[in-house]
């Protein structure tokens, strides 16, 4: 896994682990007794690191976590580089991300090919860089940019790099024949800088640009435990020694192991990588090419999936009906880019250029040239399937037809027209625009290419796409319906909105349902239940009233003009408790524990229900349907994960309560959960099963 050859003066020394060259036992000893015998070399001056493949090392690998690690250990590795007697430099190609940075860290110098990326992600496995990392980069570009990179998680490319000073070069020509030019150059000095012993950052100024920017990312990311502590180990930087500041992040980096929450962001990060592993699709089977698009529909929904493709370089054409729904819908995609540019996130020209990918046109015929058409019209039956027959003359022959449907049966809309094949749902959520999640919806006739081309379009476009089978709501909209009525329920038999909206956000939401609902709009749910024929007594009543949320000025909650924060009305909680004496229930108050149970218990059994039926392939796919479609906190795994963690058989026993006295049957444990708890098993245990 290491090779090592002279070349001429230099050491060159090959890491060759395929496929992301990780950081092994094997190639950690490898690396060891390769510096060893350079310097041992009378004719070697110094030594080159490098690697085969598209990547420098993605780290350390993390099969090796909590368990006992074969020596050397990564630590002990980046100490004997560091303080090797012959200047060490690193040729970065591709990615160097966690320990494969940190190792570049501690050598002399650092080239870069200019396709490279390096980062330290270990904040998004609940982790914080356990090998210098955290003491190394703040003493190498600044405390306040390197906590910047850490609590972030994401990679920088060579060029900003090379800005931040993390490396020395970009190489213009060879990598490997650069680094070696600037190894034979420190040699020839006599002496290298060590990361380790910099103090030039080590300023008033230096430090008080620190604490404003630890201010501001502790208060983003409260919840998250690696975080504070990621700011802790910086601030050690301007407090501590280097050998200090070593052991407290040694110290800290087993502590977040074991850490429960921790632990909850491991799975979370390697349940996202799982949803490419989809039950009955080879991984030989080829996606189609995806040039254009087209999406039919410019009202919120469809502006925002239109953005969603123009983002990605992909051409599309936006059609509506008339041309005045049209203009609407260009005003609100160039209305939505300007806010980027005003916020920073994008330039002015950068705004122009994916405006240009986006044209506007009415009548289906303009479809034609797409190689996916996604329609998102409202939620109505017969109107879409009017649309798929249609396309059958309008679209060519190959194109993918897709609903952005979040609740109707597209095996019937699939029935519409003469190449069923051909349709899959994506369901994109509200921003389009924003949301991650992409719900890939396979139909019964979904052909294997369609699936794949759905799953490579989906991460094309940003999104974390996840495979799932139809049935009313799919797996996301289908759970949440249960906390929804449960969350009613909760209502008339005596909560009050701003009491469930603060037991919600304890447990980590960003916001509760009510609160939520008032920022989506009460008619959206209220045009649904009349559609269904189902009714829920207190939204209705306020729908009725005229209160439909944010935009109304009043929903749950009050709101004044230009301020969206949320106050108390007396007139609705007047309104709740006219409801509970209109249907003869005696109010009673509610704990915040009381609460969650109430809302989340529903939603884990719909989901056992969902696994049973196969909607689902695995628990981490409703878990990751929650996480990035619904802001189901991080550090809590998703429902079924935590599910877990309470225990199935509390979970079941409690549901069983709750159906006797609310007399509500889906209230009954799933037959799933039920067999799981009688057998002490756990969601984990049976996705081990499915393996």
């Amino acid at each position: 896994m290491v090779r090592a050859e002279n070349k001429g003066k230099i050491s060159l020394v090959s890491i060759d682990n395929p496929p992301v060259n990780a950081l092994n036992a094997d190639v950690r000893q490898g690396l060891v007794k390769a510096v060893q015998a350079a310097a041992a070399d009378p004719n070697v001056q110094a030594i080159v690191i490098a690697s085969s493949g598209k990547t420098f090392t993605a780290g350390a690998d993390i099969a090796e976590f909590g368990k006992l690690a074969r020596p050397p250990s990564l630590p002990e590795l980046i100490a004997a580089l560091e303080k090797s007697p012959k200047p060490i430099v690193a040729a970065i190609n591709g990615v160097a991300l966690g320990g494969g940075l940190e190792l570049a860290l501690a050598c002399h110098s650092r080239v870069a090919s200019p396709d490279a990326k390096l980062g330290l992600p270990e904040v998004k496995l609940g982790l914080i860089p356990g090998s210098g990392g955290t003491q190394r980069l703040p003493r190498l570009i600044g405390a306040a940019a390197a906590l910047q990179i850490m609590s972030s998680g994401e990679p920088v490319d060579a060029k900003a790099a090379l800005s931040l000073g993390i490396v020395d070069a970009v190489a213009e020509g060879n990598l490997v024949e650069t680094a070696m030019a600037q190894a034979l150059n420190l040699a020839r000095n006599g002496s290298w800088p060590l990361v380790s012993e910099s103090t030039d950052r080590s300023t008033s100024e230096a430090r008080e640009a620190f604490e404003v920017a630890a201010v501001e990312i502790s208060r983003r990311a409260a919840e998250m435990p690696n975080v504070a502590t990621l700011v802790e180990l910086v601030r050690a930087t301007f407090e501590m020694s280097f050998e200090e500041g070593l052991a407290l992040e040694r110290e800290q980096f087993l502590r977040l192991i074991a850490d429960d929450r921790s632990k909850a962001l491991r799975y979370v990060f390697f349940s996202e990588r799982e949803t490419a592993r989809v039950p009955g699709l080879s991984r030989d089977t080829l996606p189609r090419p995806i040039n254009r698009a087209a999406v039919i529909g410019a009202g919120t929904m469809g502006s925002g999936i239109a953005m969603c493709f123009a983002n990605a370089d992909i051409p599309v054409t936006v059609v509506e009906t008339s041309g005045a729904a049209l203009s609407r819908g260009m005003e609100r995609i160039e209305g939505t880019y300007d806010v980027s540019v005003k916020r920073g996130t994008i330039t002015s020209e950068e705004k122009e250029r994916r405006i240009a990918l986006i044209r506007g046109q009415v009548g289906l015929e303009a479809v034609g040239d797409a190689d996916v058409v996604v329609e998102a019209v409202f939620e109505d039956m017969g109107v879409k399937k009017a649309i798929f027959s249609e396309l059958d003359r309008f679209s060519r022959q190959g194109a993918i037809l897709a609903t952005n449907t979040s609740y109707l049966d597209i095996n019937e809309i699939a029935s519409a027209t003469a190449r069923p094949e051909d349709v899959v749902g994506l369901h994109f959520f509200s921003p389009a625009n924003v949301m991650r999640l992409l719900e890939v919806v396979r139909t019964d006739k979904t052909a294997p290419d369609v699936v794949a081309t759905a799953l490579s379009l989906g991460r094309r476009l940003g999104k974390v796409p996840v495979v799932v089978g139809v049935c009313f709501g799919f797996v996301g909209n289908r759970m949440l319906a249960r906390r929804t009525t449960a969350a009613e329920r909760l209502l008339v038999d005596g909560a009050l909105p701003h009491e469930v909206d603060a037991a919600v956000t304890q447990f980590g939401f960003r916001m509760g349902p009510f609160a939520m609902a008032d920022l989506a709009g009460l008619d959206i749910g209220w045009r649904t239940r009349r559609s269904l024929g189902t009714k829920a007594a207190v939204a209705d009543a306020l729908c009725e009233a005229g209160r439909f949320g944010q935009k109304a000025g009043r929903g749950y909650y009050t709101y004044k003009e230009g301020d969206r924060t949320a106050h108390r009305d007396p007139e609705v909680e007047h309104l709740i408790e006219e409801v509970s004496y209109s249907l003869a229930v005696k109010r009673r108050t509610f704990t915040a524990d009381e609460i969650i149970e109430r809302l989340m218990y529903p939603m884990v059994n719909e989901g056992a229900r969902i696994l049973d039926e196969r909607i689902a392939a695995r628990t981490s796919d409703i878990d990751v349907i929650w996480l990035n479609g619904y802001n189901w906190p991080a550090w809590r795994g998703g429902p079924m994960y935590w599910a877990d963690r309470v225990g199935l058989r509390r979970i079941a026993a409690r549901l069983e309560v709750l159906s006797e006295e609310s007399g509500d049957d889906s209230l009954e444990p799933a037959r799933l959960l039920q067999r799981l708890a009688s057998e002490e098993r756990t969601f984990a245990d049976l996705a081990r099963e499915r393996v």
